[in-house]
C-alpha cells in the first residue's frame, strides 16, 4: 500500500488539528485581554465557568466552539484512523472526511462570529452526516459487506 493512500485519509484529520489550534489561539487573544479588562480576578476556589461567566457573549463564544472542537471530533479521529489503517484509499470516506473538516470549520467560524443558532444547528448536522458517512466506511472496512 502506497503512503499517499494513508496521508490522503489523514491529511484531513491534521487539518481539522491545527484549526482547533487556531480556535484555541483566537480563544486566548480574545478571552485574556477581556478579562484583563473587567479586572477579573483569577480565584483558585472559582470553578472556570464561573470565572469567565460575566464576559460578553462574543468573548465566551470562542471558547465555547474550543470545547465542541473537543467533543464530536473525537469520533471523527477514531473513524479516521480506523480507516487509514483498513481502507486509506477509501474515496467515500475521503470525501467525508474533507467534508467533515470544511462543515466544523465553517461552524466554527458562525459560533464564533455571529453565533447564530439555526445555522450553527444546520451544518452541525451536515457535519454529523459526513461523520457517519466516514464511520459507515470504516464498519465496512473492518466487518466488511
Amino acid at each position: 500500500m502506497p503512503h499517499s493512500a494513508v496521508y490522503a485519509i489523514l491529511q484531513p484529520v491534521v487539518a481539522l488539528l491545527m484549526w482547533s489550534l487556531v480556535m484555541w489561539l483566537w480563544m486566548l487573544l480574545t478571552r485574556v485581554p477581556a478579562m484583563m479588562a473587567m479586572k477579573i480576578a483569577l480565584d483558585p476556589a472559582l470553578p472556570p465557568r464561573d470565572l469567565t461567566l460575566s464576559l460578553p457573549a462574543r468573548v465566551r463564544w470562542k471558547a465555547d466552539n474550543y470545547n465542541h472542537l473537543m467533543e464530536a471530533p473525537t469520533l471523527f479521529y477514531a473513524a479516521a484512523l480506523v480507516i487509514a489503517v483498513t481502507d486509506p484509499a477509501n474515496s467515500l470516506a475521503i470525501a467525508s472526511a474533507w467534508a467533515y473538516v470544511a462543515l466544523r470549520v465553517a461552524h466554527s467560524l458562525v459560533q464564533a462570529l455571529i453565533n447564530h443558532i439555526p445555522s450553527r444547528l444546520f451544518l452541525f448536522v451536515l457535519s454529523t452526516i459526513a461523520l457517519a458517512s466516514l464511520v459507515w466506511c470504516g464498519a465496512h472496512a473492518v466487518f466488511g459487506g
